[in-house]
């Protein structure tokens, strides 16, 4: 079992089934899986899984991520954000590491928390020497 900072682990993990529709946003403390579809925005403080026939449309906010299906918004993923095969992901990620597999569609930009530490830095540092 993952434990996450500052979480306790519950061991309950929501899920909206493959033909569900939901419409709203969602905000939760605990895991998530979507094989459905969701038109909103997702908070969650723990990992979300979007299945290989889940759908999302807004954006998601959260703390791990494994995409198989087909996002059209915004990732914020303050730990590991992984592509699968099978994602299909149309939208700007922000996150701590990323993982793409072969096969994985993304359209969107990409910046990672330490890169872009590590460059703001690099910069400084250039011009306290110039």
């Amino acid at each position: 079992m993952i434990t996450r900072k500052n979480e306790v682990e519950t061991g309950v993990i929501n899920t909206i089934g493959s033909g569900t529709s939901v419409t709203g946003n969602i905000q939760t403390t605990g895991d998530i899986r979507i094989d459905g579809r969701l038109e909103g925005t997702l908070h969650s403080k723990g990992k979300v899984v979007i299945g290989p026939t889940g759908s999302v449309k807004g954006d998601i906010h959260c703390q791990l991520a494994d995409l198989y299906g087909s996002i059209e918004g915004n990732i914020s993923c303050s730990e590991l954000l992984a592509l699968k095969a099978s994602a299909n992901l149309k939208g700007d990620i922000q996150a701590g590491k990323l993982s793409i597999e072969p096969g994985a569609a993304f359209s969107g930009v990409c910046t990672m928390g330490a890169v872009v530490k590590e460059i703001k830095h690099a910069d400084k540092k250039a011009e306290k020497i110039a």
